[in-house]
């Protein structure tokens, strides 16, 4: 896969996450702050214009992509999205060709900073209940084309973010609502699943 085909996906992913602004909104509305979705949009935004202007090879992108996220005032997603981005520029290639196995290895690497900054697992109503199977499903694929790579990352992301339905929130201001959020599926987890959903989207 080019550069420009990478870019293309995240341009998607952005997209994806862009047009769900309103439904994010409704979802954090319930249990957070109301503002998931706008935080979102600029995030997407901050990474769509990134990816646009970046003249580098791929991990300039990402790294591009990463920069321009930490720039933006936003919750707890901010630092996250950072973190997940840089930890991909970190095992990228610095021209502008990756395979496979260099997606694997660049969404490894993002989901073990990932890990490290957030402390959550599946099932504790977070971004990462979409991104931890997501990036399990891009570890474990054994063919050898980017397009079957990130359909299943889509789908293993869209039924983590799904079900959070069923989970008690255990981060953030949600948390205090206990039980009460058993049955609202959580902002961080739809948005992730939007990107990867855009992602796949070739």
């Amino acid at each position: 896969m080019t550069k420009q085909e990478f870019a293309a996906r995240l341009k998607n992913a952005c997209a994806c996450v862009r047009a769900a602004e309103q439904e994010l909104t409704e979802i954090d509305s319930k249990f957070g702050d109301a503002d998931h979705g706008l935080t979102m949009s600029k995030i997407a935004g901050a990474i769509a214009d990134a990816v646009e202007q970046s003249d580098g090879g791929i991990q300039a992108m990402l790294d591009d992509a990463a920069a321009a996220v930490m720039s933006l005032n936003g919750g707890s997603a901010v630092p996250l999205w950072n973190t997940w981005l840089d930890g991909m520029q970190e095992a990228a290639p610095p021209g502008e060709e990756i395979d496979t196995a260099g997606l694997q290895a660049v969404f490894a690497q993002a989901l073990e900073e990932l890990n490290d900054m957030s402390g959550a697992k599946v099932g504790d109503k977070t971004m990462m209940d979409a991104i931890i199977p997501a990036s399990e499903a891009i570890a474990d694929y054994a063919g050898g084309d980017e397009r079957g790579l990130f359909e299943a990352a889509a789908q293993a992301a869209a039924q983590g973010a799904e079900a959070t339905r069923q989970f008690v929130s255990k981060f953030g201001r949600a948390k205090s609502y206990g039980t009460q959020t058993i049955g609202t599926p959580d902002a961080g987890a739809v948005s992730a699943a939007y990107f990867f959903r855009g992602l796949a989207q070739g």
